[in-house]
């Protein structure tokens, strides 16, 4: 049940990292509320009396449920929610103490599968649609000394949502990423983006500044080992300043952060980004003005422990295969990955390929999911807009090319460019296999073709593969975003043994055979980094899990691993 007012959107986003927070993380009261009761009949209300004074029933006691430690999915929670969709409810007390007068105070929760409602002291604060991104509400006005706050989850699928009903990962539900509490002046610097300026040959920084309120005022803005201090003049809540700089640039290689501070008025921020540019010339991928070609594997934010709420040393590992592989780039599929991932692919020195779920059967006709898609993006763009790390947004995965398709998903990427000049687009297609040739109307809206195609697998005969590729004269660099093959961990075989690791390592030697000497290729990013949970998966060999991963779900190395690693090594 969707309460439409209060929608939190990217518009609502404040400007959060450095930021002092208090964390809502802990031990919350829960209860599955698998009618909606709490929405239908308003117990975030409490009443507890009629006006008589008498003592009314009600259907909760909330003080009394049982605790969930938060964030985290409900599913990897307790084994009797493993394949539970629909609602819960989550609720505890907080105190608050204002610190200022002129403090605002914003809700921030990091990602909460699908549809979220938060009240706070029986009040309705707002609603949020999207699973993989984060939202803020203003709560200064609903503050008291003595808190109750109560949030309400959904992740029922949908066929109008993004993604779709359909997917082919797990559907986990919960409130999964960090909540907090966020102190801010009444006039603050609401968004702050900072970049190397395109074709500036790496000599000029641009940056912007947005505050809270259409106001004239003057930022300060100063870079830490750059010796730079320039002050900004801010028009109506805006600023925005080209300065020469010389920066060391960023680089897998060498991964170099500055310390950036930005005053205005009473607010002050902080954050640590790198300078590079990416960008496409001709057939080639450049980054900082040279080719490169983006060794890569996909990845999906799925913990057999955890589910999607991975912790950091669950990122971090991810991060370490990836570097031991050889990577210098890692595609986050199929959604927005949790913002600590892109923090640390800046730190450790990662090329990222980040990701909505305009994923297979979306209701490309409808305009109420193309706003979410685009909602979607917003937040993405506007979270990690700083980072280096990331190179590509993606609009979406495997769809079909259709006319509305084509509008649906050529607005986005035109959105995205026009948000962001310093990124290219991109978006993962599907072989068209009646030519067995990479074609797709979307091309003209992207600056690099991702290419999905499992020849060896879905499609078994290999000899589509370097037909495949002698076929298509494709206009712009190519990353063949996916192939692979399922293999159960220490099941042996033949190489024509489906589910084998020896079946899988063929997969990837012919792949990278014919990929070697492809020369519109300019990256890959085979599937999958790990194996990850997928009820759609049945077989002996999988058991609920999508198993093409290069390391399983308890962390042992396949042999294609090893395949994969000598090939990026010879590279």
């Amino acid at each position: 049940m969707e309460n439409k007012t209060n929608m939190a959107t990217a518009s609502q986003m404040v400007f959060d990292k450095s930021r002092k927070k208090e964390s809502l993380n802990g031990l919350w009261h829960y209860a599955v509320d698998q009618y909606d009761t709490c929405i239908s009949q308003k117990w975030y209300e409490e009443n507890y009396y009629d006006n008589e004074g008498n003592l009314l029933p009600v259907d909760y006691s909330f003080d009394e449920w049982d605790k969930i430690t938060l964030p985290c999915c409900w599913n990897t929670f307790n084994q009797k929610y493993l394949l539970y969709e629909g609602s819960m409810v989550f609720t505890r007390k907080f105190y608050f103490e204002k610190q200022s007068h002129d403090e605002k105070v914003f809700l921030k929760i990091g990602a909460a599968n699908y549809l979220c409602q938060v009240f706070l002291n029986k009040k309705y604060i707002g609603t949020h649609k999207g699973g993989s991104t984060p939202f803020y509400f203003d709560i200064t006005g609903f503050l008291l000394h003595d808190n109750r706050i109560l949030i309400h989850v959904n992740n029922t699928r949908h066929d109008g949502q993004v993604p779709p009903s359909v997917t082919d990962w797990f559907n986990y539900g919960g409130i999964y990423r960090d909540i907090e509490i966020i102190r801010v002046p009444e006039i603050h610097i609401k968004d702050f983006k900072i970049y190397l300026e395109p074709g500036s040959s790496f000599k000029k920084i641009h940056t912007k500044i947005t505050l809270s309120e259409n106001v004239d005022s003057t930022a300060v803005l100063e870079i830490s080992g750059l010796n730079i201090r320039h002050e900004i003049t801010v028009h109506n809540g805006k600023g925005e300043l080209v300065f020469e700089a010389a920066p060391v640039l960023w680089s897998p290689d060498n991964p170099k952060l500055y310390d950036i501070t930005v005053t205005c008025g009473n607010d002050s921020i902080c954050d640590r980004a790198g300078f590079r540019e990416i960008c496409v010339k001709g057939m080639d991928i450049l980054l900082n003005g040279k080719p490169v070609f983006l060794k890569g594997i996909s990845c999906h934010e799925d913990s057999a422990i955890n589910g999607k709420a991975l912790s950091d040393e669950e990122r971090i590992e991810n991060i370490r295969l990836a570097k031991e592989l050889g990577c210098n780039f890692m595609r986050l599929a199929h959604y927005p990955h949790n913002e600590k991932t892109a923090q640390l692919a800046d730190e450790l020195g990662l090329l990222l390929w980040e990701e909505i779920p305009v994923y297979w059967g979306v209701h490309f006709n409808s305009k109420d999911t193309y706003e979410d898609a685009q909602n979607q993006l917003d937040e993405l763009i506007t979270r990690d807009f700083n980072h280096a790390s990331v190179i590509i947004w993606s609009v979406g995965n495997e769809n079909p090319d259709t006319d509305d398709r084509l509008e649906f998903m050529g607005g986005l990427a035109q959105h995205a460019h026009n948000t962001d000049p310093t990124r290219a687009v991109s978006a993962a297609c599907l072989v068209n296999y009646e030519k067995n040739a990479i074609e797709d109307r979307l091309e003209e809206y992207l600056d690099i073709i991702g290419l999905n195609e499992y020849c060896g697998w879905y499609t078994a005969d290999f000899k589509m593969l370097p037909l495949l590729f002698k076929n298509s004269s494709p206009q712009k660099p190519v990353i063949i975003s996916e192939f692979g093959a399922d293999a159960l961990a220490g099941h042996r075989g033949t190489i024509t043994d489906k589910g084998t690791e020896d079946c899988q390592a063929y997969v990837y030697e012919k792949q990278i055979e014919n990929i070697r000497r492809t020369d519109y290729i300019k990256g890959m990013t085979p599937w999958i980094l790990r194996d990850f949970r997928c009820p759609r998966r049945t077989a002996v060999t999988q058991k609920y899990y999508n198993t093409k991963g290069l390391v399983s779900a308890d962390g042992k190395r396949k042999m294609a691993f090893n395949v994969l690693r000598g090939f990026y090594k010879s590279i």
